[in-house]
């Protein structure tokens, strides 16, 4: 993007110097002017004066030239008609900037990163790309912007920013698909983004497996396995890929140096929770005993992941329906399950992050000998130094996904 901006400086500052010069060169060659003629006969700094005068007036106070050299006319006529061209044009261009930098940026953009939305995940991706490829030029859209944030885009992420909804044709149009590296959906709102996916490439087939959807809801995603369209496209779910990575950094060490099978408890059991749960049966299901749920609504989640058949029971599975925050449901659970015992693993994984960091605090100083997590949503400085303080270690949702972009997601 700013390769293309000096670009068009260059070019104009050498048509200005070429412009001067055809000017200044028919003066100093003596051909007089209609309507002053003392030109003639002033010296070279005058000369030069008057021909830089060109660019503002256009020689509208010295008349015409009315004689000298055939050569030397030629080239005060082309001052004379290139100057004041010039600098209309760039009157012209810096008007049609103020009024739509955004097209304007984009009429040659190429090799560029398309990223719908601007929310949390979003500003993630962003850090990460631009740690990988600092050159990379990026267009932003979405339905609106904060201020503040439209601004850190403009100068952290050099952004081009762009309202508008993505699955209108005449945006799609503008915003030069063919030539994009990739294309990133990471909106709110799933049908929209498979929406846009598809009109995307309808528009531009060749961005056929470069185009990644986030979707929210893992049971839609899951229902859309195996369609054409999500054969095309890299469709990812950040809760899903958090966990991953969570239970590859985490856990799966701990089970294999622990000798007795584990005691996982999952407390909350959304989108972060199901995969966790998922991961541990795909890669250490024949490292764990027994796992504990616990969740406000344990039991249909439990059923919506029996029925996607994605968990079979290697192992002895418990459901405990409650708020985390309830003594109640922890003496259940701790009557069902001997937490003293060998090293319990206790993945606090709401989404209400003060709930999960008390509730870890409370059952580290009652279980001393457990691996105690707590789950954040940003990384949070606060939480990292309490957690460390009382053997809690802390994680978040952000940090994991960041830690977690595959690598072509970010390449040049």
């Amino acid at each position: 993007m700013q390769k293309l901006t000096h670009s068009k400086v260059g070019w104009r500052w050498w048509a200005a110097g070429a412009l001067f010069m055809c000017g200044f060169l028919g003066l100093v060659a003596g051909v007089p002017l209609s309507e002053r003629p003392d030109v003639l006969t002033s010296g070279w700094l005058t000369k030069a004066y008057y021909a830089l005068g060109f660019f503002v007036v256009g020689g509208l106070d010295l008349g015409t030239p009315i004689g000298g050299a055939w050569w030397a006319q030629t080239l005060l006529w082309i001052a004379f008609f290139g100057a004041p061209l010039l600098t209309a044009s760039a009157v012209i261009e810096a008007v049609v900037r103020v009024l739509a930098p955004g097209r304007w940026q984009l009429r040659r953009i190429k090799g560029h990163t398309i990223v719908f939305g601007s929310g949390r995940i979003a500003m993630s991706y962003l850090t990460v790309l631009i740690r990988a490829s600092p050159k990379t030029k990026i267009v932003v859209v979405d339905a609106e912007f904060d201020p503040v944030k439209e601004q850190e885009l403009k100068q952290k992420f050099n952004a081009t920013v762009v309202v508008g909804d993505l699955t209108h044709e005449f945006l799609l149009q503008q915003l030069r698909l063919n030539k994009a590296r990739r294309v990133l959906l990471l909106g709110a709102n799933d049908f929209q983004g498979f929406e846009a996916a598809s009109r995307i490439l309808d528009i531009a087939p060749r961005l056929r497996g470069k185009i990644i959807l986030r979707c929210l809801n893992l049971r839609f995603m899951r229902s859309l396995h195996n369609t054409r369209l999500t054969e095309q496209c890299e469709v990812f779910n950040t809760y899903h890929m958090a966990a991953s990575g969570f239970v590859h950094d985490n856990l799966i060490s701990h089970f294999r140096d622990t000798q007795a099978k584990d005691v996982v408890v999952v407390a909350g059991f959304g989108r972060f929770g199901q995969s966790v749960l998922e991961e541990l049966h795909a890669h250490a299901a024949t490292e764990i005993a027994e796992v504990a749920v616990v969740d406000k609504d344990a039991a249909r989640r439990v059923l919506v992941v029996d029925e996607q058949k994605r968990i079979e029971d290697k192992y002895q599975r418990t459901v405990f329906e409650g708020d985390i925050s309830h003594p109640q449901v922890w003496q259940k659970l701790t009557a069902a399950i001997n937490l003293s015992k060998d090293l319990p693993t206790i993945v606090l994984g709401t989404g209400h992050e003060q709930d999960n960091l008390r509730t870890a605090l409370w059952i580290k100083q009652k279980y001393p000998n457990a691996l105690v997590f707590a789950r954040t949503t940003e990384f949070s400085k606060f939480a990292t130094e309490v957690g460390t303080e009382h053997g809690v270690k802390s994680f978040s949702i952000t940090k994991l996904f960041e830690d977690n972009v595959p690598e072509h997601w970010v390449s040049s």
